[in-house]
């Protein structure tokens, strides 16, 4: 339902002309400096175009299924929720004076890498590679490729820090998935796992 909802929304912004789609961009993504509580949700399910969207309902495919199996239907939807605020926290204190909106579900998404990561470390991922002309496939285990991923997103949000100082130009929120990658694996402990559970099947990535 998260994935039908995100891409019913975009649907609707990309049947908007441009002026109309960058005023609701506008009034319903987040800006840091003007912040605004209720943004916080209506930004997480807004995005900028169809690679952004497809990506993150991709990512959230992938490994949201399992998390949700173990949280059951309610839980996860909190969780998801929890995840998404946190992340945009992550980001407003980062860039608090920002005026350029914040939107996307990746921060929330990232909260589902890292509970994923947590509860299901071994499972492999099968990794597909272009390499000029040529294309191969290869498991990782699902922690390996999750740190890998998370260490892009540290690295990235200390550049992005740096690059505020002197711009007010769009480009990912870095820290918001910092943030929301930390909080999953922290509320994955806390919210708690309804059943035992085992090892799940291998994931494309």
């Amino acid at each position: 339902m998260l994935i039908v909802v995100n891409i019913l929304i975009f649907l609707f912004e990309f049947s908007l002309d441009p002026y109309s789609r960058n005023a609701l961009i506008a009034t319903y993504g987040l800006v840091p400096d003007h912040f605004a509580v209720t943004n916080i949700f209506t930004s997480m399910f807004l995005h900028g175009g169809w690679l952004h969207v497809l990506g993150n309902m991709w990512f959230l495919w992938i490994f949201g299924d399992n998390v949700e199996d173990i949280l059951g239907h309610g839980k996860f939807l909190l969780f998801y929720l929890m995840c998404g605020v946190a992340a945009a926290l992550a980001q407003v204190l980062a860039s608090p004076f920002s005026r350029v909106p914040m939107i996307g579900a990746s921060g929330a998404i990232a909260g589902v890498m890292g509970a994923y990561m947590v509860k299901f470390p071994r499972a492999r991922i099968l990794t597909f590679v272009i390499l000029i002309f040529f294309f191969f496939t290869f498991e990782v285990p699902a922690w390996v490729m999750l740190i890998y991923w998370f260490v892009l997103q540290l690295f990235g949000g200390f550049d992005s820090i740096t690059a505020s100082q002197y711009s007010q130009g769009g480009g990912t929120a870095f820290l918001a998935h910092v943030g929301g990658f930390l909080t999953g694996m922290v509320l994955i402990f806390l919210l708690g796992t309804r059943r035992p559970y085992y090892r799940r099947r291998d994931l494309s990535w």
